[in-house]
């Protein structure tokens, strides 16, 4: 914004000068204007429905000079469908499905925007320069390429949808004929688990880690790694449900959509349990390959047996020690992570695992005794744990005691302890998760597992040739839980 300055001559001698209060903003220079009614409808109801995940508050902007400018944008541009039309005759419902179709089909153009860009950006300089071989690209990869046409498929299909008005009519027979090529979604979901530990591997390689900072540091990754580019297919998978029931939502009775949409629906969901279930089996089997077992005694055959995984991820024990543990299907499993010659992944297994049939789950309140840790011994006496034994002589300088036998222990939290029902070589485990969220998480999941394996124990007693329960039904790409509970749920699509 420029002003013009007024001449020396023009200005009047006994002009009086309203003094300018200092502001921070732009307020109280520039006039607001107007926003038409139709676009502030559009932009409340796009804000409203959104499912995107992949906005994050950015930090304060740092002055710098000007960069050369860049082919992929830095921050996408957020726009509504009331934004490419000037006017119209809607009502406020039909504008909110206009919405979430427009945000259907925008979806489909920044994946195929992001998985083209992992292809040029990614995949093949580090081919070109030779710093991974092109097993070693093929495995972490994976068939990311052979999605791509497939969502161009779709967005050709959505773009020939929208009339000279820009509106879209019936949506819901094109969504029901190509939800089917989802189905290759198995295959690329399935090879992510070794993908990721293979990746892992691969940062401990000074080439592979200085090229992904660069390429992380660089405007066109939106700060984005190169692992949250590889999820991307998978968290645009579990949010067509969402959309689809959105659109239902905003769709009248008498509409052509009301009787394709729900089949829709139910075609896209039985697709996404089938991801589910087959990328839980493979996260299992390879979990389970790499358990080191010390004892052939802690071969389990409810370990065997079990074909998915309920959650997984850091606890600590009632020393302090970083354990992690595995609640397969049938058996929960603690370990201690390591790792092989080449940086692999390896989980050495810490006591005796526990078959989920025969668990006894506590929850622990916050402040209780865990059952024993680094604060045992001269400091406390009897059943008094945590309690100052008055008994012991007072030492002569307080100044030479180690650090731990001045204080109290400190209040424990987020506690639970599992034991077993006749099993001696099992003795009970007293286990600490990182956050009050992440113990809930941990005993929801426990608490499930045990009475579906009782059920299952029970069944099988009565009939050997029982159905197996489906694991579709445990939902593997939300309950699996790291350090920081860190959920295989949905990010960004």
């Amino acid at each position: 914004m420029s002003f013009n300055r007024m001449k020396d001559s023009e200005e009047p001698c006994n002009k009086r000068v309203k003094p300018v209060v200092k502001s921070n903003s732009l307020t109280g220079v520039i006039t607001p204007t107007k926003t038409p009614a139709l676009k502030r409808i559009g932009q409340s109801i796009s804000r409203s429905i959104s499912f995107r995940t992949e906005a994050r508050p950015l930090p304060p902007p740092v002055l710098r000079s000007r960069p050369k400018a860049s082919s992929f944008p830095r921050r996408r541009n957020s726009q509504c469908w009331s934004d490419t039309v000037e006017s119209h005759d809607l009502t406020a419902k039909e504008i909110k499905r206009q919405e979430v179709i427009y945000e259907l089909t925008q979806g489909e153009r920044q994946l195929i925007e992001d998985l083209s860009l992992v292809k040029k950006v990614y995949y093949e300089p580090m081919l070109k320069l030779d710093i991974m071989t092109e097993s070693e690209l093929g495995q972490i990869f994976g068939t990311l390429d052979s999605l791509i046409p497939l969502h161009e498929d779709l967005l050709s299909r959505l773009e020939r949808l929208r009339g000279s008005e820009k509106t879209v009519g019936e949506v819901g027979n094109t969504l029901l004929n190509w939800f089917p090529c989802l189905e290759a979604y198995v295959t690329y979901c399935c090879n992510q688990v070794g993908a990721k530990a293979l990746l892992d591997q691969k940062k401990h390689e000074k080439r592979v880690e200085h090229f992904l900072r660069l390429c992380q540091e660089s405007s066109f990754s939106r700060k984005l790694d190169l692992w949250n580019f590889l999820d991307l297919p998978r968290s645009r998978l579990v949010k067509y449900p969402l959309l689809l029931k959105e659109i239902q939502k905003c769709t009248p009775p008498e509409h052509p959509d009301e009787d394709t949409l729900p089949d829709a629906l139910e075609l896209i969901q039985s697709i996404v349990a089938e991801v589910n279930k087959k990328t839980g089996e493979a996260e299992c089997q390879f979990y389970r390959r790499n358990l080191i077992y010390l004892e052939e005694s802690q071969r389990l055959p409810e370990i065997q047996l079990s074909r998915f995984l309920c959650c997984h991820g850091e606890l600590k024990n009632n020393k302090g020690q970083r354990l992690h543990v595995f609640l397969f299907e049938l058996a929960l499993v603690l370990t201690r992570p390591s790792e092989d010659r080449e940086g692999g992944q390896l989980f050495h297994v810490y006591r005796q695992p526990l078959p989920n049939a025969s668990i006894n789950l506590e929850e622990i309140p916050d402040g209780e005794a865990c059952g024993g840790g680094s604060f045992r011994g001269a400091f406390t006496g009897g059943n008094d744990k945590g309690k100052l034994n008055t008994n012991l002589p007072r030492p002569p300088n307080l100044r030479l005691l180690p650090f731990n036998l001045l204080f109290l222990s400190p209040l424990v939290k987020n506690c639970f302890r599992v034991s077993s029902r006749g099993r001696s070589k099992a003795h009970p485990y007293s286990l600490q998760a990182n956050d009050s969220f992440s113990k809930q998480q941990w005993i929801s999941c426990l608490r499930q597992a045990i009475i579906q394996s009782r059920d299952r124990t029970a069944q099988t007693s009565q009939s050997p040739h029982s159905p197996h329960p489906d694991p579709a039904l445990y939902n593997i790409a939300d309950l699996s839980l790291t350090s920081d509970t860190e959920m295989t749920d949905p990010p960004t699509g």
